[in-house]
């Protein structure tokens, strides 16, 4: 019926080797000498210590005004609430801050790109839900683009002041 197939008996390893230290007699380099070990230990150290990695600026590294005003950017998101400009007020509010400001530090220049192209990305949300509202999708999708924004906005200034760099989620990133 079925045709058995047979495994060379080389290949096998015996059956009291766990597979620790099958792996252990796998791994066994050739013999050294002691000069050769400690020679290559040498090398090892002298190829460790001419690499220097640039570390990321962290929360205490940023300066705390830039900090400041990376939230006054997310933070600008509120803008939409004035009844003054309500559409485009949200947008409108960043785009100022994230100008006057961007040159000072680059975490005020990242988090106020970050901010605006959050903001523009939740408007056009906004415009194409309202557009459903006539399909009756909208007046559900409307208030959970309005609650997204909210929450992310907050999420956001809370990050930028802690001096983190803060990426929102679903952002088209119209400027780069």
């Amino acid at each position: 019926m079925a045709k058995e197939e047979e495994i060379p008996q080389s290949a096998e390893k015996p059956e009291s080797e766990t597979p620790a230290e099958q792996k252990a007699t796998f791994e066994q380099p050739e013999s050294e000498t002691s000069a050769e070990k400690d020679v290559s230990a040498e090398q090892k150290v002298e190829a460790k210590e001419p690499e220097v990695v640039q570390e990321a600026k962290t929360g205490e590294e940023i300066s705390k005004d830039a900090r400041m005003w990376a939230m006054i950017c997310h933070l600008g998101g509120l803008g939409g609430l004035v009844p003054v400009v309500p559409v485009i007020g949200s947008v409108i509010a960043p785009l100022i801050i994230w100008q006057v400001k961007k040159d000072e530090d680059p975490f005020i220049d990242e988090q106020g790109k970050e901010a605006v192209n959050f903001q523009i990305s939740i408007l056009i949300y906004a415009l194409v839900s309202g557009l459903l509202c006539f399909a009756c999708v909208g007046f559900v999708l409307l208030p959970a683009v309005y609650i997204f924004d909210l929450v992310f906005l907050l999420i956001a200034a809370v990050k930028a002041n802690d001096g983190h760099h803060y990426r929102y989620p679903l952002t088209i990133r119209f400027i780069k």
